[in-house]
């Protein structure tokens, strides 16, 4: 699994163009899954995102999303796997199967939860416009793969 952490002031997410979520200060995060992702990624990657010390204290990187009592906005985004090696339109080879890749989304979603962080969710297959407001600019790439 691989993400893509950014801090913001606010964020927020147009599904299907009828359901908005949004939220405050905190995290918004674009979540992509490969093909031999697990539950163990997501309990990986779950834990390093709430504790991520990225926000100021101090004029100092010091504080997580936890510390700070922010939000979180997750976004499903399978292009994060998209390979460009060859010719100019990106390969999506190496994203899992939608249909398996969903359970994991879900899965994420729950624990994210169980964390008792405000947090909101984009749609899995759905058409998604999302709007932020980046931090710093403040932009972390994590993937569960190398630990």
């Amino acid at each position: 699994m691989k993400v893509v952490v950014q801090r913001v002031l606010e964020s927020s997410v147009l599904i299907d163009n009828i359901e908005k979520e949004e939220i405050k200060q905190g995290l918004m995060v674009l979540l992509g899954i490969t093909y031999n992702d697990t539950e163990d990624d997501i309990k990986y990657l779950v834990n390093k995102i709430i504790n991520l010390r990225i926000f100021k204290k101090d004029n100092k990187m010091d504080l997580s999303v936890k510390d700070i009592n922010g939000d979180i906005l997750l976004i499903p985004q399978f292009t994060l796997y998209a390979n460009t090696k060859k010719g100019n339109r990106p390969s999506f080879e190496n994203a899992m199967k939608p249909d398996v890749a969903n359970l994991l989304f879900e899965k994420f979603k729950s624990e994210l939860l169980n964390t008792n962080i405000n947090s909101k969710f984009g749609k899995f297959g759905s058409h998604m416009q999302v709007s932020l407001i980046n931090d710093g600019p403040v932009t972390i790439i994590i993937d569960s793969k190398d630990r």
